[in-house]
């Protein structure tokens, strides 16, 4: 069967303006999301559904697929359906017919696993149900008000002694995180809700985001449980520092102006650990596949060699590392991306930005708390600097 799964991520957020591309824990809450869908099994599609050109950006940069959402079913009264069925005329369009089963998936679940959606999934799929949600054992007792002011039990009698838990019959709540859905019978009713339904008990976090406070809780806790396991990290002394330049000095994004020059968005925190480093006595290179005038331009302004249009960057490093005197050991290199991997395994400390790839990150000895674009530079020379590692 023909699975897809669509994220709708809207532009504006009253509760928390710019949520949907916030990092989390070095990843910007969207991206956690298509990584969750990604990570399925049954899914075979991942697509997100916005108004916003930054939030489609990066989504396109995660591994989704982008369905731009038109003006009347993006204000903060829309319903999710409106923005699925959207997505499914658009994947129609394209596919030549509709997917078989849909998996609705929100952002404001953070810890949602690749796991939880196939469990739902596979619960429309074996039990022949049309549509299935996942939630999360809840033992709370829930209070109304009365007309007359007084409190009622509405999930409990409080008139009765109260049940232990062990007691009490099993109730759940909605965690709000994914949603599974035939196509057919979801077209006919225009209801996530849309027939037989399906309940799918999930282990996982329960916190949605709606405020800056779930942001604050649900940051500890991904810091917590993503907290990658301790490596040794050399302790140097060093005696050179080379840097990517997208990805570690910028956010990883581009702006195009119509004229097709090219701007990017650095951290001032950054000039300063690399001016900090120079007096140190660090030599200093940037080194990248990019060809503009704008990463010229930056290089200039931190007073850092640059050899750019690199398509080999081993090759390239290990000639500049020979013409400085150099010994692999003496490098520290910090990079984001797949290219450079080759460069981390021979230097002789390897950083990445909070943000950089998965496998960058596996390899890295040492991950810094800051993403690209964001202060992660800085953060990789205070390190540097306090513990005496020059």
């Amino acid at each position: 069967m023909h699975v897809v799964a669509v994220i709708p991520a809207r532009g504006g957020s009253v509760g928390l303006p710019g949520k949907n591309i916030r990092p989390m824990n070095g990843t910007p809450l969207v991206a956690r999301t298509i990584r969750a869908a990604l990570d399925s099994k049954t899914v075979s599609a991942v697509y997100v559904s916005s108004d916003g050109e930054d939030i489609l950006s990066v989504a396109r940069q995660a591994g989704a697929q982008a369905i731009k959402r038109p003006a009347d079913i993006s204000g903060s009264t829309a319903s999710s359906e409106s923005a699925l069925l959207h997505a499914l005329d658009a994947i129609a369009a394209t596919d030549g017919r509709d997917p078989d089963i849909l998996v609705f998936l929100q952002c404001t679940s953070p810890f949602t696993t690749g796991d939880d959606i196939d469990k739902v999934v596979e619960t429309v799929m074996q039990e022949g149900t049309d549509c299935a949600f996942s939630a999360v054992e809840d033992h709370g007792f829930i209070w109304k008000i009365e007309p007359d002011g007084t409190a009622a039990g509405i999930t409990h009698d409080h008139r009765l002694p109260r049940q232990r838990r062990q007691d009490m019959a099993k109730r759940y709540r909605e965690n709000g995180a994914v949603y599974v859905m035939r196509v057919a019978p979801f077209r006919e009713k225009g209801n996530r809700f849309c027939g037989v339904t399906k309940l799918v008990a999930i282990d996982a976090q329960t916190i949605e985001i709606d405020s800056n406070e779930d942001w604050l809780i649900a940051e500890a806790f991904a810091k917590v449980l993503e907290a990658p396991a301790k490596k040794e990290v050399p302790k140097g002394p060093f005696r050179a520092l080379v840097t990517d330049f997208d990805g570690v000095h910028t956010d990883d994004r581009v702006i195009v102006h119509q004229d097709g020059t090219e701007a990017v968005t650095c951290s001032r925190a950054d000039g300063m650990g690399i001016e900090r480093l120079r007096k140190a006595g660090l030599k200093l290179l940037i080194l990248t596949k990019e060809t503009n005038s704008v990463v010229q331009a930056r290089a200039a302004k931190l007073k850092m060699e640059i050899h750019g249009s690199v398509e080999g960057k081993l090759e390239k490093l290990d000639s500049w590392r020979q013409a400085n005197g150099l010994d692999w050991r003496d490098i520290v290199y910090i990079g984001n991306d797949i290219n450079d991997i080759d460069c981390m395994k021979v230097a002789g400390l390897a950083a990445a930005p909070a943000d950089a790839r998965p496998e960058v990150r596996d390899l890295a000895h040492l991950v810094v708390d800051r993403p690209g674009g964001y202060g992660a530079v800085r953060a990789l020379s205070d390190y540097l600097l306090d513990n005496r590692m020059i």
